[in-house]
C-alpha cells in the first residue's frame, strides 16, 4: 500500500462505519448472552466475550479490508504492498526497530508508572494483558497468542496506518495524520501506564510505513513487539 495512494472518501467512510457497526453488534451480542447466562458468557472475563469481542473488531477488519479493496478496485497485493522485495526487507526493518523500541517502551512504561504513583493515580493492567494472564486453558492461550501476534497487528496497522493516516495525509493534514492517529492508537488500548510507550511505538510504525511505502514492515514490527511482550508476560510476569 502506497502512503501516497489516494483513498476514495466513500470507501473510507464505509469502512469506518461498517467497523463501528460490527463492534456494536459484537458488544450487543456479548451483553445479551451474558444476561441470558449462556455458558462461556456468565462472566465478562470468560473466553466467550473475549472471542466475540476480538472477532467483532480485529476479526471483522480482515473481512472489511477485502470489501475496501474491492471498492477501490485494487488487489490485496497492491493494497498491502505485498511485493517480493518489501517482503524480504520487512523482517530486517522489524528486528532493527524492535531492538530500539522494546527497551525504550519498557523504560517509558516504568517512568509512567513511577510518575502516576507520585501523582496518586491508580494504574490498571491493559485488558489484553489481563486476559492473557488470566487465561486458564491452552486453547485460550493459543488463541490470544495468535490474536496478539497476527490478527491484531494486521487489523490495527490497516486501520491506523493504512486507512486513517493515508486518508488524512492525502488531504494535507500531515500533522494530524502523524500525531492524531498515533494518539488514537495509544488511547484505544485503555491503559494510562502504556499510553506514552504506545504513542512512541505508533510513531515508529508510521515512520516504517512512510519509509518502506508498504504496511508489511509495520505489521511485522507490531507483531514482533506483541510477541516479545507475551514472552515477557509468560516468563517474567512481574
Amino acid at each position: 500500500m502506497s502512503s501516497a495512494k489516494s483513498w476514495r472518501a466513500e470507501a473510507v467512510f464505509f469502512f469506518l462505519a461498517a467497523q463501528a457497526f460490527c463492534l456494536l453488534l459484537g458488544n450487543t451480542a456479548i451483553a445479551l448472552l451474558h444476561k441470558a447466562g449462556v455458558n462461556g458468557f456468565k462472566d465478562l472475563d470468560d473466553f466467550g466475550p473475549v472471542l466475540l469481542g476480538t472477532l467483532s473488531f480485529q476479526g471483522a477488519t480482515w473481512l472489511l479490508v477485502g470489501i475496501f479493496f474491492w471498492m477501490q478496485k485494487i488487489s490485496w497485493r497492491d493494497g498491502l504492498g505485498l511485493y517480493a522485495k518489501k517482503l524480504l526487507m520487512a523482517p530486517i526493518f522489524a528486528v532493527g526497530a524492535l531492538i530500539i523500541v522494546l527497551p525504550a517502551a519498557g523504560g517509558l512504561e516504568q517512568a509512567s508508572i513511577w510518575l502516576m504513583g507520585k501523582l496518586h493515580w491508580k494504574t490498571e493492567t491493559e485488558t489484553a494483558v489481563s486476559l492473557f494472564q488470566n487465561a486458564t486453558t491452552k486453547p485460550e492461550q493459543i488463541y490470544l497468542g495468535i490474536f496478539a501476534v497476527v490478527l491484531a497487528p494486521v487489523a490495527e496497522e490497516f486501520i491506523f496506518r493504512g486507512v486513517l493516516f493515508t486518508f488524512l495525509k492525502q488531504h494535507n493534514f500531515r500533522r494530524t495524520a502523524w500525531i492524531g492517529v498515533s494518539l488514537l492508537f495509544a488511547l484505544i488500548h485503555g491503559d494510562p501506564a502504556i499510553f506514552i510507550p504506545l504513542f512512541m511505538l505508533a510513531l515508529v510504525l508510521t515512520w516504517l510505513y512512510e519509509v518502506t511505502d508498504s504496511l508489511v514492515a509495520s505489521i511485522f514490527t507490531h507483531g514482533l513487539f506483541n510477541a516479545a511482550n507475551l514472552v515477557i508476560l509468560t516468563y517474567a510476569p512481574h
